[in-house]
Order: C-alpha cells, then structure tokens, then sequence
C-alpha cells in the first residue's frame, strides 16, 4: 500500500515563507553589527608654538632678555595624537624637553621643529627649554602641554 502526499499549494507558499525567515533570522543573528570605532581622528591635530624674547629693564637700568613659549600652556585630550610645529623665533637655540611625555627636541632660530606624540596620560607635563633654565639665563624658559 502506498501512500500518497497531497501538498496544495497554499502550503508550499506557507514552507517557503518560514524557509526564508528562517534564513534571514540566521543571517541577521550572524552579521556583525558592530564596528570598531576610533575616537581619535586619523590626521594629528595641530598645535603651533613660538619661541618669544622680550627685553626688559630692571630699575638698575640693566637690560634684561627673558625667553618663553608661545602659548604658555596647551590643552589636549588623553590619546589625542598631537603635532608640535615649534617655530623658532627668537634666541639661536633651545634644546628642550617635556619630562612624563618623553619628549625632546630643540627649536633653532629660522627653522620649525615638529613633534608628534600622543599624550596617555592625563596631567601637566612642563615644556622645558634646557639653555634658559633661570633668570640669570632668561628663563626659566617653560610652557606647559596639559592632558585631559
């Protein structure tokens, strides 16, 4: 004896209709929505500086050259990748460094030192010029990069 299956075709819609949502639920469930997200931009934000000399006269009448940063303090983002372009201005030299950053570098007169770093750290990290250390030798030369 055999048996013999009717299927209408009302039926066959209905198992391709469930044969294709279940494929698309597969699909959906295995496609990876996610995508890695980068907050930092992929370009270093730029942040110009120059060294400045200012002349001045104590009430002795002795004339005085202080150095220092321009600007004196800049502000950053933790894991922000940064370029320093350090125009050197005034004075013949300035070896300096940024000590918790690991930076150093020196800045020469008519010509733009560029640094590139990326700050993990939050803090204030001092810019040291490494010839103008104190009064007596214009200084102190020193700026500050602070990390947010």
């Amino acid at each position: 004896m055999s048996k013999v299956l009717i299927v209408s075709k009302r039926q066959i819609q209905l198992f391709i209709l469930v044969a294709a949502l279940i494929v698309l639920t597969g699909v959906y469930l295995s496609w990876n929505q996610s995508r890695e997200v980068n907050a930092q931009p992929r370009e270093a934000r730029i942040i110009q500086l120059v060294t400045g000399e200012y002349t001045m006269q104590t009430a002795d009448g002795k004339e005085m050259d202080i150095y220092r940063w321009d600007p004196g303090t800049i502000i950053v983002n933790k894991g922000e990748l940064i370029e320093l372009q350090i125009n050197g201005v005034n004075g013949n030299s300035h070896p300096f460094v940024v000590e918790g950053l690991g930076i150093e570098g020196e800045v020469t007169k008519g010509k733009i030192t560029v640094v590139r770093f990326t700050a993990d750290k939050a803090g204030t990290y001092p810019i040291q010029c490494l010839t103008h250390t104190d009064m007596r030798h214009g200084g102190p030369m020193v700026g500050y990069i602070v990390v947010q």
